[in-house]
């Protein structure tokens, strides 16, 4: 592996997303999030409200780094939507915050799936690269963007799950629903397919 393409690979953890600018919420933050639920549940605006915005940048940036920018709060809207109607039935066996997650991964997936069965929206949506920051070298990081929304959609979840997420196997597992060996597999597999790309790009420029 080239040194480049290695401070690509490194530089994957800089692609912070940053979402939609709002107030904070006037609520205590240091509510935990067993209360948080319970009092959700019993319908307090307050308490729906602050788990919005203690989840928003976290879910849009995830959202946005799977379906691309230009579907994303359409996305996170929906996500929403089944956050505050399964409230109900979270029964905590996992944390909120992997819930959550698996709820926007599953969203997310399910609206890549369906776009890609309208073909005449596919082109514009599926390349369009991920809204970030700007970083030492602008190229690389509109290099690693564009590596990014060529890579199947699975493997573009667990990419950003645990290499810009910085989500443990485990936790991986928990959100994709799936076993820690086939969470590593297919990291291996999404960062191997990265390097190709970036490879090619690089080459491509020399």
């Amino acid at each position: 592996m080239s040194l480049r393409t290695s401070e690509a690979h490194s530089s994957l953890k800089a692609l912070a997303i940053v979402g939609p600018k709002s107030r904070s919420p006037t609520a205590p933050i240091e509510t935990d999030d067993t209360e948080l639920v319970e009092a959700c549940r019993r319908g307090e605006s307050k308490a729906m409200e602050l788990l919005y915005h203690r989840y928003k940048r976290r879910v849009f940036g995830l959202v946005t780094r799977i379906v691309g920018s230009s579907d994303s709060e359409e996305v996170v809207q929906e996500v929403f939507v089944r956050i505050f109607r399964g409230l109900a039935k979270f029964r905590g066996d996992s944390q909120l915050s992997t819930w959550i997650y698996r709820l926007a991964v599953n969203c997310s997936l399910s609206h890549v799936s369906k776009r890609k069965r309208r073909p005449e929206c596919e082109e514009l949506s599926e390349h369009e690269p991920a809204e970030a920051p700007p970083s030492r070298d602008p190229a690389l990081s509109k290099r690693l963007q564009e590596a990014l929304v060529t890579l199947p959609a699975g493997y573009r979840a667990v990419l950003v799950l645990h290499d810009i997420e910085g989500q443990s196997h485990e936790q991986c597992a928990k959100i994709l629903g799936c076993r820690v060996g086939t969470s590593k597999s297919q990291l291996h597999k999404a960062r191997m397919r990265m390097r190709e790309i970036l490879g090619t790009s690089l080459r491509d420029e020399e």
